[in-house]
Formats: structure tokens, sequence, C-alpha cells
């Protein structure tokens, strides 16, 4: 029997994500970062930050994103001065990525903006069940 919409999990988690996104992409807009820009310029400062310097495969695993859409981004990443790619000595034919000082200081204050979005976002649920439930949701057990 379907259910009334206000009790699908399924669609109550397209709303609610709706919500959220919209609630990011405000909060970054000022910074002049789409959401996949900012998570790619994240992650990527992140990993350089634990003294690596991954290649574009490495980034979108890390993100969780598609390869061509990561390189697509990373072209504008880089094209605002905020990543570099540089021909990894290992395999000529992958490309390493660095945050630039600017990207490096990009980060911190974008990583920020998201984080008090989150804190608002998820006020109505203790911190501790909602990264439960979404680490459950995200990497489900066989």
């Amino acid at each position: 029997m379907a259910l009334d919409p206000g009790e699908s999990p399924g669609f109550l988690l397209w709303h609610a994500t709706l919500r959220w996104q919209r609630d990011i992409a405000a909060a970054l807009a000022p910074l002049g970062l789409t959401h996949v820009q900012f998570v790619l310029l994240a992650c990527a400062w992140w990993l350089n930050g634990q003294g690596e310097h991954p290649n574009q495969l490495a980034l979108a695993r890390q993100a969780g994103t598609d390869v061509k859409m990561t390189s697509q981004v990373l072209r504008t990443l880089e094209g605002k001065g905020l990543v570099e790619r540089e021909v990894d000595p290992a395999d000529t034919r992958a490309k390493r990525l660095r945050v630039t000082d600017a990207g490096a200081a990009l980060a911190p204050r974008a990583i920020e903006a998201v984080e008090q979005v989150d804190a608002r976002f998820f006020r109505p649920v203790a911190v501790d069940a909602a990264i439960a439930l979404l680490g459950r949701l995200a990497h489900p057990e066989p």
C-alpha cells in the first residue's frame, strides 16, 4: 500500500536534501563557490594538509564524485586560482593537485560557512544520532 507522501522516508529525504542544498548554496555564494566546487576544494585542502597531493581520481574517490565531473570542476577551480594541477613525476599522464595559497585561505572560511549551515539544519537532531544515521545510509553494510 502506498504511503502518504508525509510518511514516505524517501520523499521526506528528498525535501530535506533540497532545503539543505539551498541553504548551502546561499552560504557559499558570497564566497564565489558552488557546492561541488566547495566539496572538491575542501577535500583537496584536507588531503594536502595530510601531506598528500592526490590526483583527480583520488580526489573524486575522497569526495564521492564522478571522475569526469571532477575534472571539469577542477578546471574551474584552477581558473579561479584556487588549485594547481602539476604533472605527477611517478606517472606523467596523471596530474597531482595542490591547493594554492588563495585556495588555502578560502577553504577554512567556506568550511566554517558550511558547518554553520549544518549546525542550524541538524539542530533538531542530536549530532551523534545524525552522524550514525547518515553514516549507515551513506555506507550500508553488505
